[in-house]
């Protein structure tokens, strides 16, 4: 075989072994079906019982648009706006203000949403059964709850700092109500302000109403932050697309009533406190101008006065080209530098000293102040009489000029204050629609299936993956280095019978005998005929054959009882033999009684051994080898149950045993003890022309066939079949095609 040829068969070797385990997995699963509908089924019942466990939810929304700019100030023009400035804002932002405690705590003040109800007398079972229960209701008026025994309403509830998120308990007095801590009880009148005295602080309460006597009800005064973290649990805010300017608001909850309100208070209150915050930035402006105007006029007044004075003192004078030039300029830098100051006066009422504007106008000022400079250089040098009249001048222009600008823009913005509203505007307020959001009862029960079959699969794999139970033939002559010589199919008419626990155990040649099963045991028969010499062990004539297993239950006595009896059909003289004398049930098989057998003919006193065996031991040995009534069968059964089979079967008496009854039979069959539960099979091996073990399809364990056979090979005892019993047909085997062509006398 050339290089490639090998490469090609190695490929499909290993594409093959790929299929096999794709295979061997899906059967795996497939196998595991009780324990996959097992598991489904639980978890529909598991998503049945909770979807009638949680509370209905609903839910509401609204809709908030939120303006790019603050209108109003823009709008008298862009003086008044560059002085005032503008502040955008952003959906996101505010989305994340309306979450805030600015927005939630009047909420949370007006519907007493800190004050918590709560029935303790409402149990699992009983959520499961009404399918729903009542939740507190929150009103600017008071705070109630329904229950079975009438309803509970509370409108007012203090308490000091020590006792917030602590449990009290109300209860319903013949004279008025109870409220309890578990140490301090405080006695009150129904409809009356109450003010307690407790050992951690102030209680103020007033109850409207309770349920009937000894009905109690759970009341607890959260913080603030629980309570506003428990709205949050409950809110989505999200802005509706990209950059859309639109705030989605959503609120669920176990009571549609109560979340249209909550939600609806939310939105109002954050609408008031944007219009607040939308006219601070005007009401700051006409302060500041409030405090500015009266000394601005006060200067004006005393620039104006002390230009008079010097006109009147010194009469006209004729100011020449440059000066007045000079005093032109000189006045705008005046004008300039005075609004520049007044621009970052208002600056710094919302910025530090680092801010880029702040730092732009004082780098404006500095150019201004040096301009300035030179120009009163120059006029220094002009007539002492000329300078005065200019720096009077000057004085008075740029004092009225500060003035009246002010003046005009406080007047302005007068007028953007009475109109100015702000920048949010109500789409949409809540509604309620009594539409249940959740629980989806449909998907919850579908999703609890899938997890369950999913949880019953995954259990099913990984009992396959830790059990690796006896199932592939070829596995088992790999692992073992022993021939599978037979699987015997399990026969299904027998297999129900066996269900009947008083009915007795059957022979397949009398029960089931055109089956499979009965055909593989004579196919079994057949090959051991070839694979055994012409004669017994040292020319005996018996030829011996043992049947042992790895471990209890993998159906030993079912194969050595029909071994025998299709044996015997051959007009052998063929005798069985029940050498499992701890727990062997081969009597059964047969409806005789397991007494006189091996282990009371080993019990016996040993002394004649040494002597040669005469006609009167011969006789002796008939009484515990009893005939079936089947022709050519005889049995010997495992006899009363000794204390210590192993030793007795080690004494030499079993050897005598074997020596007299070579001569009487054709075939002798042993059914021993399983190699791992016991040394026995070791011991009747010596006495065996074939060794095989049988082995349960499906049920034992590979690793316990592959020990127990390696037990034998260390004791130097050659395994010479396996037989795969039990081996059951249909498309969840993918092996059953070693026995699917067997066939039977079906007319």
């Amino acid at each position: 075989m050339n290089k490639d040829s090998k490469n090609l068969s190695n490929s499909a070797s290993k594409e093959d072994n790929d299929d096999i385990d794709l295979m061997a997995l899906l059967f795996a699963i497939l196998r595991g079906w009780k324990t996959i509908v097992f598991f489904a089924v639980l978890g529909l019942v598991i998503g049945i019982l909770y979807s009638r466990y949680v509370n209905p939810t609903f839910k509401s929304d609204a809709l908030i648009q939120i303006e790019q700019n603050s209108q109003g100030i823009s709008a008298l023009g862009s003086d008044i706006s560059s002085l005032v400035g503008s502040e955008a804002s952003k959906a996101q932002t505010e989305a994340e203000l309306i979450r805030s405690r600015m927005i939630l705590e009047p909420v949370v003040n007006l519907l007493h949403l800190r004050i918590r109800l709560s029935d303790p007398n409402i149990g699992k079972l009983d959520r499961i059964k009404s399918n729903s229960t009542d939740t507190q209701i929150n009103k600017p008026e008071s705070v109630s709850l329904k229950t079975e025994d009438g309803k509970v309403e509370v409108s007012h509830f203090n308490v000091s700092q020590q006792y917030l998120n602590r449990q009290f308990t109300l209860t319903r007095s013949g004279t008025g109500f109870v409220l309890s801590n578990g140490f301090d009880d405080f006695k009150g009148q129904i409809g009356k302000m109450h003010q307690f005295r407790g050992t951690d602080g102030q209680i103020q309460i007033k109850v409207n109403d309770l349920p009937a006597d000894g009905y109690s009800v759970n009341i607890t005064k959260q913080s603030l932050q629980n309570a506003t973290n428990a709205i949050n649990s409950t809110l989505d805010v999200k802005e509706r697309g990209q950059q859309t300017g639109i705030i989605e608001l959503s609120m669920t909850g176990p009571n549609q009533e109560q979340v249209t309100s909550l939600l609806r208070q939310i939105v109002i209150s954050y609408v008031n406190q944007n219009q607040s915050r939308g006219s601070e930035e005007t009401t700051k402006t006409i302060k500041f101008m409030e405090t500015q105007i009266p000394t601005l006029k006060k200067k004006l007044e005393d620039s104006e006065k002390e230009f008079n004075k010097f006109r009147e003192k010194s009469g006209t004078i004729d100011i020449g080209q440059e000066a007045g030039i000079l005093l032109t300029e000189n006045s705008q830098i005046d004008a300039q530098l005075n609004e520049l100051k007044l621009k970052k006066a208002d600056l710094t009422t919302y910025y530090t000293a680092d801010h880029p504007l702040v730092i732009q106008i004082n780098e404006q000022l500095a150019l201004l102040s040096d301009r300035k400079r030179e120009i009163d250089n120059t006029i220094a040098g002009l007539p002492e009489v000329q300078r005065e009249f200019l720096q009077l001048s000057e004085d008075t222009a740029i004092n009225r000029e500060i003035y009246l600008t002010l003046l005009k823009n406080y007047e302005q913005l007068k007028i953007v204050k009475a109109g100015q509203i702000g920048f949010a505007r109500i789409i949409d307020l809540p509604i309620s629609t009594f539409n249940t959001i959740a629980p989806k009862k449909l998907q919850i029960w579908v999703l609890a299936t899938l997890l369950g079959a999913m949880l019953g699969t995954i259990l099913a794999l990984i009992k396959s993956l830790l059990r690796n139970v006896v199932k592939d033939p070829e596995r088992i002559e790999a692992k073992t280095g022993v021939p599978v010589v037979a699987t015997i199919p399990r026969s299904p008419l027998l297999t129900r019978l066996r269900r009947n626990k008083k009915a007795p155990n059957r022979l397949l040649a009398y029960v089931d005998n055109n089956s499979l099963s009965y055909e593989a045991i004579k196919s079994l028969r057949t090959n051991l005929m070839f694979g055994m010499p012409v004669q017994g062990r040292a020319g005996q004539r018996a030829k011996v054959i043992l049947i042992t297993g790895e471990s209890p239950g993998v159906g030993k006595s079912f194969i050595s009882s029909n071994l025998t009896e299709v044996f015997a059909q051959l007009d052998k003289k063929v005798l069985i033999i029940d050498a499992d004398m701890r727990l062997g049930e081969l009597h059964r098989m047969f409806s005789m009684s397991q007494d006189n057998g091996l282990a009371d003919y080993l019990s016996q006193d040993t002394s004649h051994l040494s002597k040669v065996i005469t006609t009167q031991d011969a006789n002796s040995l008939a009484s515990f080898i009893h005939p079936t009534g089947i022709d050519n069968i005889d049995f010997m059964p495992r006899g009363q149950h000794p204390r210590n089979p192993a030793s007795l079967l080690a004494n030499g008496s079993f050897d005598y045993l074997m020596t007299e009854i070579n001569l009487h039979y054709d075939y002798i069959i042993i059914d021993s003890p399983p190699i791992l539960a016991a040394s026995d099979a070791m011991i009747l091996a010596q006495h065996a022309d074939k060794v095989l073990m049988v082995t349960r399809y499906d049920d034992s364990i590979e690793g316990q066939l592959v020990y127990a056979v390696n037990q034998m090979n260390k004791a130097n005892i050659k395994v010479d079949g396996i037989i795969l019993n039990d081996v059951q047909q249909g498309i969840m085997s993918k092996y059953s095609y070693h026995y699917s062509y067997a066939y039977g006398n079906n007319n």
